[in-house]
């Protein structure tokens, strides 16, 4: 027996959980069962806002062809691709209704926290109605305000199960004459502000901003390119297109070209915002309105568009196995998100170096601060690499008073652990073979045919270009919390770790800061004295050895004691008084700056010089 058998008449006739239990069947059971034929339907969405201060979208969905004795199926995205959280979008839906062309009301109930089912009573043409309330600022949600509106996808619209690859229409209607609507989706001719997206995946993937905003227009490698601000700020569009471009050339070089026809910046000026979250043709950003200026802050905006930018090839295009094809209702676990977000920022902080953006003191200094910032971080030694980018859905965008010493950013140490494969490479091979060819090779046999790979077969791709077995130092480096040795990598390049200890002093263990008037303490390190005493994260401290004491205090303060020294301690833990002694620990660093290794050898000068293009007499 096989599909063709089936009446498939009275097969649209049963309940949808049916037809999905009665296809799993056939695929699991028959021989040569295929896929079921789905009846061409018609999407099309219509988003409004008439009231923009309220904070809320007005959604229709307009379906055309649907079977009417098949109930629809509408489910909402619980996450967005690039931000590894449940964020239950649905939680922000309201007022929603299904009714017929003649506008009869069709009845509908939910199966689940972000399902809806609807039955068509017959009908083949339904609308579904619904608002999105809107009032959250950043690059992965959606924000709607007097002075524009902005959404994702996965927080605004449904999908219907089976029809994910089905093309979909996007009308936007904005609440003045005057407000701009900027997307990557390409719009349908002699149609006003509508969009085509070719299947859900485009849909999601293509972030709106409608209102005021500025809209510069440039070009790079001969494609067109938009930068669409929002709001004021200190921002001098000139140069920082300019170093967009340079941005865009040197990435574009290490890969071959660009893999899209053209590009769109989506930047959110706030008063303390910082983030992005990439797009295959696009990219979000949320940065400081007057942190353009100070160069420092300016080096760290460059260095988040390169790393957003870097995403449209590593993740967007090359990605895990895991999510090759995304599951919207549930998490999607991969411990690879070392090598997809470690990886890229590593790139992010050279590339602005090889564009020439800022020198080789500023990047050797930026990353120093990368490796202090993994050094201090007691999590290191607690939870491995891989088992951080698997978790990543619990912890890492769940941060609470003890993650500093349970977690271990795969961001920083994918970082690392990308440094250190890049150096072990340019030392086997003279610099002829880098990081930079397993990149290229990875986009050639994953990224062009956009298939996922597996964590073996990116240790694979590592191995072929390093020309050697790599199992030990994956199974150190992702499934231990071993100790980087940094030393034994940066050595052959005439470069070592220097530990900075002149501003160290003894150990309390408690991070302290003001917060209306009182000292909170906001982190106690696992193991540390103060911990011993009963400290935590909550805690007011009101003294030390009867003196009162404040967060910018604290430092010169403990100046005046050694490790070992006993210190009277009182604080309140919630509203009880609390004192105690307690022994003040070691010193250790806090800083660790990369520096060039007394009196380097000819080798190690070719090696510095071939890895980053200066000589090491230039950085002394």
């Amino acid at each position: 027996m096989n599909r063709e058998a089936w009446d498939l008449e009275s097969e649209r006739q049963f309940d949808d959980s049916e037809q999905s239990e009665l296809s799993s069947y056939l695929d699991e059971n028959v021989e040569g069962a295929i896929a079921p034929v789905l009846q061409p339907v018609q999407i099309h969405y219509q988003v409004a806002m008439p009231q923009p201060e309220s904070h809320l979208f007005e959604v229709t969905l307009h379906l055309n062809g649907w079977q009417a004795g098949t109930a629809l199926n509408l489910k909402m995205p619980v996450w967005t691709p690039g931000s590894y959280l449940i964020r239950e979008y649905a939680r922000h839906l309201q007022n929603f209704s299904a009714s017929s062309p003649a506008e009869a009301p069709l009845p509908w109930h939910k199966v689940g926290k972000n399902h809806w089912k609807i039955s068509p009573q017959g009908n083949t043409a339904l609308t579904i109605r619904y608002q999105i309330y809107a009032n959250e600022l950043s690059v992965r949600t959606n924000h709607l305000d007097s002075s524009h509106g902005y959404f994702n996808g996965t927080a605004l619209f449904f999908y219907i199960p089976g029809y994910e690859q089905h093309s979909i229409q996007l009308e936007i209607i904005p609440p003045k004459p005057d407000w701009q609507v900027t997307t990557t989706l390409p719009a349908i001719a002699e149609a006003t502000n509508t969009f085509e997206a070719i299947d859900f995946d485009t849909l999601v993937d293509s972030p709106f901003e409608i209102g005021k905003h500025q809209l510069f227009e440039f070009e790079a490698l001969g494609k067109p390119h938009q930068l669409a601000v929002w709001r004021e700020g200190n921002l001098e569009s000139d140069r920082l297109i300019s170093d967009i471009q340079r941005i865009i050339q040197v990435e574009a070089n290490l890969f071959g070209g660009l893999p899209y026809d053209r590009y769109l910046f989506l930047l959110h000026l706030s008063s303390h915002g910082f983030g992005g979250l990439e797009h295959k043709n696009s990219c979000s950003l949320i940065y400081q309105r007057f942190g353009f200026r100070n160069k420092d802050k300016y080096d760290r905006f460059i260095q988040l568009v390169a790393h957003e930018f870097f995403h449209l090839w590593n993740v967007k295009r090359i990605r895990p196995k895991a999510l090759e094809v995304f599951d919207y209702e549930q998490e999607n676990y991969t411990p690879s998100l070392w090598f997809s977000e470690g990886t890229t920022s590593y790139y992010d902080l050279i590339i602005p170096y090889r564009a020439g953006i800022y020198d080789i003191r500023t990047y050797l200094n930026a990353l120093s601060k990368e490796v202090s910032r993994f050094l201090t971080t007691p999590g290191r030694l607690v939870q491995p690499l891989a088992e951080s980018s698997f978790d990543a859905w619990v912890k890492l965008y769940r941060q609470d008073a003890n993650s500093p010493n349970n977690q271990m950013s795969y961001y920083l140490k994918g970082e690392m652990v990308s440094l250190l494969l890049d150096l072990l490479i340019r030392s086997r091979h003279s610099n002829k073979r880098s990081f930079d060819d397993v990149l290229r090779l990875l986009w050639e046999q994953f990224g062009k045919p956009e298939i996922g790979f597996t964590p073996e077969q990116l240790q694979h791709t590592i191995e072929t270009v390093a020309g050697t077995d790599l199992s030990d130092f994956f199974q150190r480096t992702l499934n231990t919390t071993e100790e980087l040795p940094f030393d034994q990598y940066l050595e052959p390049f005439g470069m070592r770790l220097l530990l900075d200890r002149d501003d160290s002093l003894p150990v309390l263990g408690l991070t302290l800061k003001t917060e209306h008037g009182r000292e909170m303490i906001k982190f106690v390190e696992s193991g540390s004295p103060a911990q011993q005493v009963g400290i935590d994260a909550g805690d007011e401290l009101l003294a030390i050895n009867g003196i009162r004491v404040s967060a910018d205090q604290l430092g010169d303060r403990l100046r005046d004691y050694q490790s070992g020294d006993p210190l009277q301690v009182a604080w309140f833990h919630q509203d009880e008084l609390h004192q105690a002694a307690l022994t003040l620990a070691e010193p250790r660093p806090t800083r660790f700056q990369l520096i060039p290794c007394d009196r380097p050898t000819r080798k190690q000068e070719q090696l510095f010089h071939g890895w980053l293009g200066v000589s090491l007499g230039e950085i002394m």
